[in-house]
């Protein structure tokens, strides 16, 4: 009876043990199942970690320049197409214009395209065609293109982007200034081409704190210009790289000879107030004056709700706009330099066509980058246009200014050089807008190329 006890014992000790360890198994399989998150999240989350994913050749030290190639994963790019697939569209506009925001048809029909046709893949291998870099620079990654020319004493030009754009704008200037003489110019208008993506955009890093404002930015860029051996450069900015290249102007770091702005903050004191509280237009203004003053106007009481809802709430716009395509695209494109787009421009002459426009939101999309990149108008607290609050009057670099007729306003010149006591270089092209280097960027280089003539 012993025996047989013991080995009944050593069998019901077994079935235990192999019950319980059973049950264990079964338990972690479950939390494995019900607590790993689902695929349109892990498919979020590697498209986030891109810019860690594929840097290559990092090296230990905190200032070294590592070499990038984009490749963004599959799951991804399905994750994207079936929330496209799955829009709740919102009913019509009551109106037959764009005054009550994006358009119902020019959504869909774009939307359509970009859920089925669309290709990534090809915006990949146009980023991944070009030099791209990672640094650490003040604790944050920053992302940036970098083109030498192949002509000797090129002049380094440090070209900074905004909103909604990204070094996607800058594409098609690279080979007009880096190569001039394959677009009918001289070697002597060569440009060496550093383009980097603003902290919170694109594959530059997020920062997880405050205070990335343009002059931080400004410092981040002259290290980086510093860091690439550049000792002596030439800065250019439109949107948002026009507080930033202006804030670099005002800190004059060694080595930068001028700057060059699309969009100058030239709103006079004695204007100013004016704009501010929505009263009518001063008495005395000149006729370019009064025709900027009534863009202006404009612009204030009914194109600007996009940067007041950032600039104050950036967090409660981007739960919609990180969740949902079709709301990050019709934010995006309801920025005013988009106002006479239109999503049927496939032709390539036009620019931007749909695809490279498509190339800019899914940019925006891939990199979850709706929210950071949005709270740089939270940073910000100074108008961008104010010449006061630009502090314009610190600046002594030389500042060159090109006027496109098709940007929120038409900066005068008696503004202009009101605001900027060294202006060197004053045009008032004949085309192109908000977006000039991405819609004119043979005019836009060969503006560039005249404004910095003089400096080399």
């Amino acid at each position: 009876m012993t025996k047989l006890k013991k080995i009944h014992y050593k069998t019901k000790a077994r079935t235990s043990g192999a019950f319980i360890l059973s049950r264990l198994l079964f338990a972690l399989l479950a939390a494995a199942i019900f607590l790993a998150p689902p695929a349109r999240v892990l498919a979020q989350q590697s498209a986030q970690t891109i810019a860690q994913a594929q840097v290559v050749d990092k090296a230990t030290a905190d200032n070294a320049i590592r070499r990038f190639r984009v490749h963004v994963p599959q799951a991804a790019i399905d994750d994207l197409r079936q929330r496209i697939a799955a829009t709740r569209w919102p009913d019509k506009e009551t109106v037959t214009d764009q005054s009550q925001g994006v358009q119902l048809a020019t959504m869909k029909e774009l939307v359509r395209y970009w859920g089925t046709k669309y290709d990534w893949r090809k915006a990949e291998a146009k980023l991944n065609a070009l030099p791209q870099f990672i640094t650490n620079i003040d604790g944050l990654d920053i992302h940036f293109i970098h083109v030498r020319s192949k002509h000797p004493n090129a002049l380094p030009l440090l070209v900074t982007h905004g909103w909604p754009g990204s070094v996607i704008e800058q594409l098609k200037i690279i080979g007009p200034l880096t190569d001039p003489t394959a677009y009918g110019s001289s070697p002597e208008d060569a440009f060496d081409l550093v383009i980097p993506s603003i902290p919170g955009y694109g594959f530059s890093g997020k920062p997880t704190g405050i205070g990335w404002d343009p002059d931080r930015i400004a410092r981040a860029w002259a290290e980086l210009m510093q860091r690439l051996g550049y000792t002596r450069y030439v800065a250019q900015g439109g949107d948002w790289g026009s507080p930033i290249t202006s804030a670099m102007a005002r800190q004059a770091p060694a080595g930068l000879l001028g700057i060059h702005l699309n969009l100058p903050a030239t709103i006079p004191p004695d204007v100013a107030p004016v704009l501010a509280s929505g009263g009518p237009a001063p008495a005395g203004l000149s006729e370019k004056e009064r025709a900027a003053f009534d863009s202006l106007d404009t612009f204030n009481k009914k194109e600007r709700a996009y940067a007041v809802i950032m600039g104050t709430r950036p967090q409660t716009i981007g739960y919609g706009i990180t969740d949902s395509p079709i709301g990050l695209a019709a934010w995006l494109l309801g920025h005013p330099g988009f106002t006479q787009w239109t999503s049927s421009s496939s032709d390539s002459a036009k620019s931007p066509t749909k695809d490279e426009v498509l190339d800019d939101i899914t940019l925006y999309w891939l990199t979850n980058s709706a929210v950071s990149s949005a709270r740089l108008y939270w940073e910000n607290k100074n108008s961008l246009l104010n010449a006061i609050a630009q502090k314009t009057n610190e600046i002594s670099l030389p500042v060159a200014i090109t006027v496109f007729p098709g940007e929120i306003y038409r900066a005068p010149e008696t503004w202009a050089r009101r605001a900027y006591r060294n202006l060197i270089y004053f045009h008032e092209a004949d085309k192109g807008g908000h977006f000039a280097a991405w819609e004119q960027p043979q005019l836009f280089s060969e503006e560039i190329r005249a404004a910095f003539r003089s400096l080399r």
